[in-house]
């Protein structure tokens, strides 16, 4: 307690002191004094009086919690933005160097191209990393990887002419009605006559019908019986090509833009079928024909657009050529058939992860033939969408090993990338695992194909 003083204050005490009022103008300001016998009252940090000390404390202590709480509350905020930032700065930078790789391996692909003589070693080291997307170079690579362009650029114009000249006059030969083909011959014929006998008159002469020409003629060898026996056949192309790619304007629905490619195609797998009678069409065929004639229509090099139903059927001979057999029921136990595939894909698994062979082989008892068979006969073209159909492609086509090497090594890799899925499951979740597989990093699966340590064991597929 001060006594027998007064104590003069600092002018606008409240000005130092947060939460303190000033007093009116009217009442003095600066010469507030503190009489003689009155105690000087404790302001504290939050501007009220004081009370029992007790209470000044918590209450101290609770608004130092919250200015503790509210600081780290900003910083938080602060270092959540720093690292979003950071990371959009990360993405932009791969962003961009994703955008100069692309355009380096596209000019290292035209300059191979280009030369008089290509390196298809080369070409199949760069298109193994994945082609670009536009500019018509995977339609160009692709056909250089399946044969259909010799690696001479001097040649290419005469085998893309005899090739597409040969593919017409297929369609001509087997894709004609019957009597189509008999009216383009008997007006050949006219034509003949006519020019080695113009002054000739006289009254027409009525062409004869063998019976092997004839519509109702119940023999093997007639060409009517031939024809209503490919029926069924291309309405079951029509049923499957309604169902390809159903997502994609390009294949599907009823435009004359889709309507055009699904006709080319159906041309396609109809004419396959008539020149293997042995295998015909199987159900599938339509989606491994997919990409090829995709790619093809989509070239920027409008001949080569326009002659995309030709060169699609050349290429889908030649990739069919490396797993027809696949598709030949009479040689599944065969050392060709599926079932010996599905045994390699099985010795692979086992040599690069004998702990999830044993698994899917023992405990849940997933066999190779439930799943896989979709996976190896139609390319892993329903497993995947099309950019990334694509994209696996690209490493099928250029395995130097074969399409059938690379593609056992892609399914491996699709099995192991769900490793622990499948060490958890069961028969049925495994089941269904493997039959609608999950989506995934495409070039992951790629680069653990690649790693994989070759096929050398001796294990045989058991039924």
């Amino acid at each position: 307690m001060l006594k027998g003083k007064k104590l003069k204050l600092p002018d606008r005490l409240g000005s130092l002191v947060v939460g303190f009022d000033d007093k009116d103008e009217d009442s003095g300001g600066s010469d507030s004094v503190l009489e003689s016998g009155e105690e000087l009252e404790i302001i504290q940090p939050n501007g009220f009086g004081s009370g029992r000390e007790s209470e000044t404390d918590d209450d101290g202590e609770i608004e130092e919690d919250a200015m503790v709480k509210r600081k780290a509350k900003v910083d938080g905020e602060l270092e959540q933005k720093g690292r979003q930032r950071h990371e959009k700065d990360g993405w932009g930078h791969v962003l961009v160097m994703k955008i100069i790789e692309t355009d380096e391996k596209r000019s290292d692909i035209e300059y191979e191209i280009s030369q008089k003589e290509v390196n298809l070693e080369k070409l199949q080291r760069i298109a193994s990393t994945g082609l670009p997307d536009g500019g018509g170079l995977r339609a160009t690579v692709w056909k250089l990887l399946l044969g259909f362009l010799p690696p001479s650029r001097d040649l290419w114009e005469k085998e893309l002419t005899e090739n597409r000249q040969k593919y017409s006059k297929l369609k001509e030969e087997l894709l004609l009605t019957p009597s189509e083909l008999a009216r383009i011959k008997e007006e050949a014929l006219h034509s003949t006559e006519h020019n080695a006998d113009v002054d000739t008159d006289g009254p027409l002469t009525r062409q004869k019908i063998s019976h092997e020409d004839h519509p109702l003629s119940l023999g093997k060898a007639s060409v009517w019986h031939q024809y209503f026996e490919h029926t069924e056949i291309a309405e079951q192309i029509d049923r499957d090509l309604q169902r390809t790619h159903p997502e994609m304007k390009f294949f599907s629905g009823e435009s004359s833009f889709s309507r055009k490619h699904r006709e080319a195609m159906r041309n396609i797998l109809l004419l396959f079928s008539k020149l293997n009678p042995a295998i015909r069409y199987v159900q599938g065929m339509n989606e491994v024909l997919a990409p090829l004639y995709y790619v093809f229509s989509t070239d920027i090099d409008e001949q080569n657009a326009s002659n995309a139903e030709a060169d699609s059927f050349s290429c889908f001979v030649r990739l069919m050529s490396d797993s027809v057999d696949h598709f030949c029921q009479q040689l599944d136990n065969s050392s060709v058939g599926i079932l010996s595939t599905l045994s390699r894909l099985a010795e692979l698994l086992k040599a690069n992860d004998e702990e999830l062979w044993r698994h899917l082989e023992f405990t849940s008892k997933v066999k190779p033939q439930y799943y896989a068979f979709r996976w190896i006969t139609l390319l892993l073209t329903q497993e995947f969408n099309l950019q990334s159909i694509l994209r696996i492609w690209d490493s099928l086509l250029s395995n130097p090993f074969g399409v059938q090497d690379m593609l056992l090594r892609v399914c491996c890799a699709m099995l192991l990338c769900v490793k622990s899925r499948l060490l958890s499951g069961d028969f049925a979740a495994n089941l269904k695992l493997l039959q609608h597989y999950p989506d995934i990093n495409i070039e992951h699966l790629l680069l653990v194909a690649r790693d994989l340590s070759p096929d050398t064991s001796s294990y045989r597929l058991s039924l």
